[in-house]
């Protein structure tokens, strides 16, 4: 390596921890280096432990927060220059300074109050670095602005998140978020929804869970069962509070469980469905039906999932009797015209960050006009239309939703939204598509959890 000089205090990089450009002291009195980090946690397994917090890399900037995650090498006992000792984490990492770069040790301490974000020791300062301690700045100089540009997120690196599936089941879909986000190197951690409950205050916020704090996640995913989901999205708006990313948010999915509420946001967006019709209490049940037009006609209560509560009127007199039986039985219920085209077939697209990743075609099981794989459905790789792939991502964007199960029928008229699914399976899809779906929420969530460009100040 080509010998450099370096003053008293220097411009640095640490790319490996997102961090493009910090002011680091050189002080040849300490053995390891030290970042001033804050909010500092421990996760992951004890066997191969991980440390994430957060750096101010700016003094006076607190609003400029960049959060780094990296395996724990150590835990030092170190004693300060005012003679404090403190356990300290150490991690690995690379520095990079005038064009080279090497590997380095650091321990991770909160000190806020130093002006200097980083302490460079004699561990950093290898062979091919002189010292001169009257001078400053000796090698070129890094610039701020890095952080309030585009350019931060595409230096930031790809780092081990910690991240929270709220899921009371263990199924193919819970199973393989674990598996998938295990292999890229991330923590998954599976959360009973019902076994949150919360500090609702101005000041911190908190989730807690079986006696303890959550800790801060980089993420969650929302796997809410619709028997529970007042409560579940009551944990997600929560987390959406404290500021953590959520891929499916509260209002998206309340929304999208309320088959009444969901047909009215999609008609709101002018976005195609079956013609539909709602009454509390008509006491006409001949006009509800004709609001939606002649026989057959479906009967569909409001709280239905999986096919369950879904009723094929034949006839005006059949659907006269469900009507008034569901009336009898004090149930919400919708009423909704049949498409006869679709033949008992429906199209399910799986939108992710706003992309139709797979759709596959889902066909009844004899006899059976719902097209439910847990009803003995069945599912193959379908192509679908320009049309259709724009229907499948307006409807999953009229609802706010990261990923989304869009069902739609293919009628005379065009493509009818039939349901937006805010928890969709992922076992039928990928079985059928051969495609890594989990893989794309992934992808999406290691994007949104870069970092942002901070605003400017004015004047500064």
């Amino acid at each position: 390596m080509e010998k450099l000089t370096f003053g008293w205090e220097e411009w640095v990089a640490l790319p490996d921890l997102g961090l493009p450009a910090i002011k680091a002291k050189v002080d040849t009195g300490a053995r390891t280096s030290a970042l001033h980090a804050h909010d500092i946690e421990v996760f992951g397994p004890a066997s191969k432990p991980k440390v994430r917090f957060n750096v101010h890399p700016i003094s006076g900037r607190e609003d400029i927060s960049i959060t780094c995650s990296a395996p724990i090498i150590d835990r030092r006992e170190v004693t300060s220059s005012n003679g404090e000792s403190e356990q300290r984490f150490v991690i690995a990492t690379t520095l990079e300074v005038g064009g080279q770069s090497w590997p380095i040790d650091v321990t991770l301490t909160n000190r806020g109050t130093m002006t200097s974000r980083m302490l460079l020791g004699r561990q950093a300062l290898t062979e091919h670095i002189n010292i001169s301690a009257t001078e400053r700045r000796l090698q070129p100089d890094l610039n701020y602005d890095v952080y309030h540009t585009a350019s931060l997120r595409h230096k930031a690196p790809q780092r081990a998140l910690r991240i929270a599936v709220l899921s009371r089941e263990d199924n193919y879909s819970t199973r393989r978020l674990v598996e998938v986000g295990e292999a890229r190197g991330h923590v998954v951690e599976v959360i009973d929804t019902t076994r949150c409950y919360m500090a609702i205050n101005q000041l911190a916020p908190e989730v807690h869970y079986d006696g303890k704090r959550l800790p801060r996640y980089d993420a969650v995913i929302p796997r809410i069962g619709a028997s529970i989901t007042s409560y579940g999205t009551a944990v997600i708006r929560q987390f959406e509070t404290i500021g953590t990313f959520c891929v499916n948010g509260s209002a998206g999915i309340t929304a999208s469980r309320d088959k009444l509420h969901a047909h009215q946001v999609l008609a709101a967006k002018r976005i195609g469905m079956p013609t539909t019709a709602f009454a509390a209490s008509p006491k006409d049940t001949s006009n509800l039906m004709a609001l939606v037009g002649t026989a057959p006609l479906i009967v569909k209560l409001l709280e239905s999932t999986q096919g369950k509560g879904v009723v094929l009127a034949e006839t005006k007199k059949a659907a006269e009797s469900v009507i008034d039986a569901f009336r009898g039985l004090r149930a919400n219920f919708l009423v909704q015209d049949f498409v006869k085209e679709a033949a008992g077939e429906d199209i399910r697209c799986l939108v992710v960050a706003g992309k139709v990743v797979a759709s596959m075609k889902r066909t009844g099981a004899e006899g059976d006009f719902r097209s439910n794989l847990h009803r003995g459905g069945s599912a193959k790789v379908v192509r679908i239309s320009k049309e259709e792939r724009d229907t499948a991502v307006r409807a999953a964007r009229a609802f706010g939703l990261g990923i989304a199960g869009v069902d739609l029928l293919r009628s005379e008229s065009g493509p009818k939204v039939l349901e937006v699914n805010s928890s969709p399976g992922f076992e039928g899809i990928e079985n059928a598509t051969k495609k890594d779906i989990v893989g794309k929420v992934y992808d999406e969530i290691e994007a949104r959890v870069k970092p942002q460009p901070a605003r400017r100040r004015k004047g500064g």
